[in-house]
């Protein structure tokens, strides 16, 4: 139950933070709010870390697949392109798209056992689910 809770938790601030952002971008610029956005979350995690326990920063060098280091980078291309989706679509429609890019490429993570998850068996209910979603969008943005 609390996983549910925090993945609800996690799309609400998600869609709340691309409005933020969008509106942030409208006044500055791009690189500007996706650099504010980067360095104010680094703050956010200092303070946090101090507060926490403060395990070691060198453990970041003992990490398995070095590749797994670049979340921040990718990162910094979510908020560009949630920023730049929700300003051109709106934040309902990017949301949804967005929401169904990210069901798609995990489900291919999953069924192809890609970056370390364990590899699931393909199941054509959540190929249905998918495409039920994708239905979904299409009736969203179906206009008279």
């Amino acid at each position: 139950m609390w996983g549910l809770l925090v993945a609800l938790l996690s799309g609400a601030l998600m869609s709340v933070q691309g409005v933020f952002n969008t509106e942030v971008t409208k006044q500055t610029s791009l690189w500007v709010s996706t650099g504010w956005v980067q360095l104010s979350a680094f703050f956010v995690c200092v303070v946090a870390w101090l507060f926490t326990g403060r395990d070691s920063i060198g453990s970041l060098w003992e990490v398995e697949n070095k590749y797994t280091l670049l979340g921040g980078v990718i990162g910094a291309f979510i908020t560009v392109t949630v920023i730049q989706s929700m300003s051109l679509l709106g934040p309902a429609k990017a949301a949804m798209l967005i929401v169904v890019a990210q069901l798609s490429v995990a489900y291919i993570i999953e069924l192809l056992g890609l970056f370390g998850v364990e590899k699931q068996a393909f199941a054509w209910r959540k190929l249905l689910g998918m495409a039920i979603s994708i239905v979904g969008i299409v009736i969203f943005k179906w206009q008279k």
